[in-house]
């Protein structure tokens, strides 16, 4: 660990508690395995442990005062025939939501460039399918060439992808591939009966088949147990042959018409304890502190990068709920001491 980057105090080793989960060795990839009583180990210890834990894990491979900004765009909004209890894009539920089409090369560059302008250095697009067609999986190639003609890394969440569509998008200068887990196997149908657990992991296998990083995380607050958010972190942490390069985190966006709008909230520090184990348990990946922002807490947030996150969605639109705004971002990163990230390439 760098000792420069700790303080005198900082240096003195932490307290050993009973639960201290003590990691399975290594596997033949480098990749740390985790066991999901492991996992729940961390999710126990006192909060101040865990904090100091994912914190000095994040010091080892970051620079602990740099975040970097991210921009979501949907390019296709809505008509979605997945039934994804949180979500306002499926034509199951009545949210309002009207379907668009997928959005043309001026209006995405043009979106792009503000974003660059923002500062944003990854620029991300969503479309509101099931699984992509041939000819939509062409038309977003053409997306993603403009971001990057823009000098930005281009990430897209298309749902489902055949066999052939990762190699397009790779072709086309797409950097990350955007497939959540949403929740732990055994919590997964609880939330969605469409399509199944394997149907996303086959997707993340042919995405990193394609030589295509992976961004890849969950939602908390729908109802999941703490043992099952366990669960989730360490299918995370142990996807073959290794954890995503990008991993966010989000808490529920509770928005009318979908089934979990009635959802009682999740206590924010256990929020800000999932942030910290993922931390700890997928020490190289970007941890991005992403959904339901907007109901946090400058102080809530202020823990979270305490915790490890180190990568924000930035904008005003995050899909199709809210976000904080950039002026708003750059004022807590400024309270913070945070600095944005500059450029890319990892």
């Amino acid at each position: 660990m760098p000792t420069d980057l700790l303080s005198p105090a900082a240096s003195v080793q932490p307290l050993h508690f009973h639960a201290t989960p003590k990691p399975a060795p290594q596997d033949d990839a480098g990749t740390q395995r985790w066991n999901v009583p492991d996992v729940q180990a961390l999710f126990d210890l006192p909060f101040s442990e865990l904090l100091y834990r994912a914190q000095t894990v994040h010091r080892e491979h970051f620079d602990p005062t740099e975040v970097e900004l991210a921009t979501l765009l949907s390019v296709k909004t809505g008509g979605c025939p997945e039934d994804c209890g949180y979500c306002p894009q499926s034509v199951h539920f009545d949210t309002g939501l009207t379907a668009g089409k997928l959005m043309g090369v001026d209006a995405v560059r043009e979106a792009a460039q503000r974003a660059k302008q923002a500062g944003a250095t990854r620029f991300c697009m969503g479309a509101a399918w099931r699984a992509p067609k041939d000819r939509d999986v062409d038309a977003v190639a053409e997306l993603v060439r403009t971001v990057k003609e823009e000098g930005l890394e281009a990430c897209a969440t298309l749902g489902m992808l055949s066999d052939g569509h990762a190699e397009i998008l790779r072709d086309a200068g797409l950097d990350y591939y955007n497939h959540n887990l949403d929740s732990a196997p055994d919590f997964y149908g609880e939330v969605i009966t469409t399509r199944d657990y394997q149907d996303r992991l086959d997707t993340l296998e042919r995405v990193r088949g394609a030589g295509v990083k992976v961004c890849c995380g969950g939602i908390v607050g729908m109802g999941e147990s703490r043992r099952q958010r366990a669960a989730l972190v360490a299918q995370l942490a142990n996807l073959a042959p290794d954890y995503p390069e990008s991993v966010p985190i989000n808490n529920l966006v509770k928005v009318q018409g979908t089934p979990l709008a009635d959802q009682p909230d999740l206590d924010p520090l256990e929020f800000v304890r999932t942030i910290a184990v993922a931390r700890i348990t997928m020490p190289r990946a970007r941890v991005r502190l992403s959904a339901g922002r907007q109901q946090m807490s400058e102080a809530v947030q202020a823990l979270c990068f305490v915790a490890g996150a180190n990568s924000i969605f930035y904008g005003e639109k995050l899909l199709t709920t809210g976000n904080p705004d950039v002026e708003a971002d750059m004022g807590l990163l400024k309270k913070l001491g945070l600095q944005p990230r500059r450029g890319h390439g990892g």
